[in-house]
């Protein structure tokens, strides 16, 4: 059976930071809660008209494929998987970043499952290089979501932690002894009846953009029933996160007793402990907590296990999980073994 092996990944952050004194300051929430129990101290963000989605998506790719040692022209795919909300609506960003990093034999495609999409890209594209004629695949993601938040609707607070960058992983089939990670087996799951809890009002076809429309304030993200959408989502949450990593490490051939690492999304601290606990993990060892680059969409996996690397928490043999969740509302697991080799 064809192995699929992670040979290189890289990211892409900002250089403006927004710091969680300045987001309490803004929102009028105190800035102990912003630091502490939203845990955030503070994150990259984007200057308007600067670091478009795949202006940081070619810069994070341009470092996967260094770090793989893979030319842009030796790709067979390029799978965006980062957020829809992009340089131009109704727009491909995955054939834009493909042409200007020279993928000329890859097709480009796009793949959206908001902030659970990075375990389930994984997936998809280690599917296609076991069954497809594929050999070399890059998956990219970046959003600045961040510039839809507005700091004074109480509502999306949850969303004050949403930060900027891109992440990038090259996948090969059968790399042998060039890979970084090899990848095991997946799992996930959704809830639909999420699907209209978190949403930008206007835009879409639903209500198209105004004049009326800018002037309300309707194009930033909103949660139109906070206290409802989180009465729902607390049973639920933590069970379907341990279901999916459960799932995956079964599928994988593993249980929870042999998990090392687990790069998960950004989230609340005492939720992040909680999960870990759960999980039989330490805190702090065995995963990164992203309280100095926030919620950064799709690329928090990646963020996580390179700040993990560069903090010596990663050590060849370890069984990693990337590990999300993404409102609408999906939770999403896949599974590696890490091997190393300098970055």
């Amino acid at each position: 059976m064809t192995t699929v092996g992670l040979t290189g990944y890289g990211r892409y952050l900002p250089e403006t930071v927004l710091t969680g004194e300045e987001i309490a300051a803004e929102s009028e929430i105190p800035e102990s809660v912003v630091i502490e129990k939203m845990g955030l101290v503070e994150k990259r963000v984007c200057r308007p008209g600067e670091d478009h989605v795949t202006d940081m998506a070619v810069g994070a790719a341009e470092e996967a494929l260094d770090d793989a040692g893979v030319r842009a022209a030796d790709l067979d795919m390029v799978l965006y998987h980062g957020s829809e909300f992009k340089d131009y609506v109704v727009w491909s960003a995955a054939a834009d970043i493909a042409e200007r990093l020279g993928a000329e034999n890859a097709f480009a495609t796009e793949s959206h499952t908001l902030c659970a999409s990075a375990p389930i890209a994984v997936r998809q594209a280690a599917a296609q290089l076991q069954v497809d004629h594929l050999d070399r695949v890059l998956l990219v993601a970046a959003s600045r979501e961040e510039s839809l938040i507005d700091y004074t609707n109480e509502r999306s607070s949850f969303m004050f932690n949403f930060g900027s960058g891109a992440s990038a992983m090259v996948l090969e089939s059968d790399p042998g002894d060039r890979a970084r990670a090899t990848v095991h087996e997946s799992a996930a799951i959704t809830d639909g009846s999420f699907a209209e809890d978190v949403i930008m009002p206007a835009g879409g076809s639903k209500e198209p953009p105004s004049r009326e429309s800018v002037e309300a304030g309707r194009h930033t993200l909103d949660v139109p029933d906070p206290d409802g959408m989180k009465e729902r989502l607390a049973p639920v949450s933590l069970p379907n996160y341990l279901d999916v990593a459960d799932t995956a490490l079964a599928r994988s051939g593993f249980e929870r007793s042999d998990l090392d690492f687990v790069a998960v999304t950004h989230m609340k601290r005492s939720f992040h402990e909680l999960l870990f606990d759960e999980l039989g993990l330490d805190h702090e060892a065995d995963g990164y907590y992203l309280d100095e680059l926030g919620h950064v969409q799709s690329a928090d996996q990646v963020l996580a296990l390179e700040e993990a690397r560069r903090d010596g928490r990663l050590e060849p043999g370890d069984l990693v999980c990337l590990l999300a969740a993404g409102t609408g509302y999906t939770w999403s697991a896949s599974m590696l073994t890490w091997h190393g080799r300098g970055h």
